[in-house]
């Protein structure tokens, strides 16, 4: 018998019939400024994000990001571990500060090469390289001058796009322009959990608009110098659950999934933003609608909990427990989010989906050289398992993506939160595959054979 959880093969034949082949992605995924440290090194410059972390009381116990995981300096011992699970592809970003400090302007060599080194580290190993341009780190000196709020700023990605294609869009297998521009939007501009830290609607919706202006550029831009491969975008998104069959909570289920699924989705397909949002619509020139609608070659879908709507507060059931995140642990939302936008919008130009992050926040700790996370382990096997179920309902789905491969700097959760497959002492910067790493490794294999 098997001595460890992770080396039966838990998924079901329904799974690889839905989710085997050998054209489908099996990755894990991080992000830049979580990871790769050495934020005054190389020439990088500053982004909000290390702005925001140097403001007292935003993030917990005043952590940064200028150690992180070190992958600036550890990235083909972290390169290693992605082949070593006997995954196909690795999800990735470019930090903007580190290739052009000021966001505008002269392009910083050095860092540069680090990205043309790490590319050419993923072929290497046989991995494709899947890159993100946005995730979240704005060059600091553009945030001085409105950031996205200001309409300029969307003009300026463009041009860093263009750079970065002609740089390394001959290697890449996809380019996605921005990772959950709702992020940036709503936890950025409204809430002001996320950098630069601000509350205002007004600006929250004209950010939105000038993301998602950015993409449209920045895709007709790439085109235009030829860059080939396949351009997207990484929207995270949730299924709405109406707490009960009352009009106020089915009124209320509508309004949040419009705010968080139709508001960044549908000016893309449809070139408009959904009035049900109950948000002030933002200024749009003339034109714009079409730059919006710039067709996809795929969307980027990032899964972690659902929407649950209560007009009187009721939580949610939460069968399956809540997460170190406190979220609800809810895999079944996923197929009613893809079941979902295959209804809704396969006429309308919805392209193929890649799940590019999905993953869980558990408390995990080594013991004996070996960490223990059977959570995680439970987490990924059902989250597969809906995925699976949403490919035998017709959802064109051509990969997966864990998050995250390392366990890493969670926003304005410090180091608190841990998301990966490997433990890393952040003393020590000692990497420890868990046992959800195994377990995943275990079913790749199995719906790969």
């Amino acid at each position: 018998m098997p001595s460890t959880p992770y080396e039966t093969s838990p998924l079901s034949p329904a799974a690889k019939a839905a989710l085997g082949g050998p054209t489908f992605v099996w990755g894990a995924a991080t992000s830049a400024f979580q990871i790769e440290g050495g934020t005054n090194e190389g020439g990088r410059g500053e982004s909000i994000w290390d702005r925001f972390c140097a403001t007292p009381g935003k993030v917990f116990q005043g952590h940064t990001g200028e150690q992180a995981c070190e992958h600036l300096h550890r990235w083909q011992e972290d390169l290693d571990l992605v082949q070593g699970a006997g995954l196909n592809a690795y999800r990735f970003s470019i930090a903007w500060p580190r290739v052009q400090p000021d966001g505008q302007g002269q392009w910083n060599d050095a860092g540069l090469d680090f990205y043309d080194r790490l590319v050419d580290g993923m072929l290497a190993r046989g991995l494709q390289p899947h890159a993100t341009l946005y995730h979240w780190d704005l060059p600091q000196a553009l945030q001085e001058h409105g950031g996205w709020a200001h309409r300029d700023t969307a003009y300026r990605f463009a041009d860093y796009a263009v750079k970065m294609g002609q740089r390394l869009g001959d290697r890449l297998a996809t380019l996605a322009t921005h990772n959950e521009p709702w992020c940036t939007a709503i936890l950025g501009n409204l809430t002001g959990q996320f950098a630069p830290g601000l509350r205002d609607l007004a600006t929250t919706v004209q950010v939105s608009h000038h993301l998602l202006l950015s993409h449209g550029l920045a895709l007709q831009a790439l085109r235009a110098q030829g860059v080939r491969c396949p351009l997207g975008i990484v929207l995270n998104q949730s299924s709405a659950t109406p707490a009960t069959d009352t009009p106020q909570d089915r009124e209320l289920a509508a309004r949040e999934y419009a705010r968080m699924v139709r508001w960044f989705l549908e000016p893309l397909l449809l070139g408009r933003y959904p009035e049900e949002a109950a948000w002030p619509l933002p200024q749009m020139n003339d034109g714009d609608a079409a730059v919006l609608q710039t067709p996809l070659d795929f969307l980027g879908v990032n899964y972690y909990t659902r929407i649950w709507a209560s007009s009187a507060g009721t939580p949610p059931p939460c069968e399956l427990g809540r997460t170190d995140m406190d979220w609800e642990i809810y895999p079944q939302g996923l197929t009613e989010l893809l079941v979902g936008l295959h209804r809704d919008y396969r006429d309308h130009r919805l392209p193929p989906i890649y799940i590019t992050e999905n993953g869980v926040a558990c408390v995990d700790s080594v013991a004996a050289g070996r960490v223990a996370d059977p959570g995680r382990v439970d987490f990924l096997r059902r989250h597969l398992e809906a995925l699976a179920a949403a490919g035998q309902a017709g959802v064109d789905l051509r990969g997966y993506f864990a998050w995250s491969l390392l366990d890493n700097f969670e926003w304005n959760s410090g180091y608190a939160k841990r998301f990966g497959l490997v433990h890393v002492d952040y003393a020590t910067q000692q990497r420890t595959p868990k046992d959800s790493y195994h377990w995943y490794t275990a079913a790749v294999r199995q719906l790969r054979a």
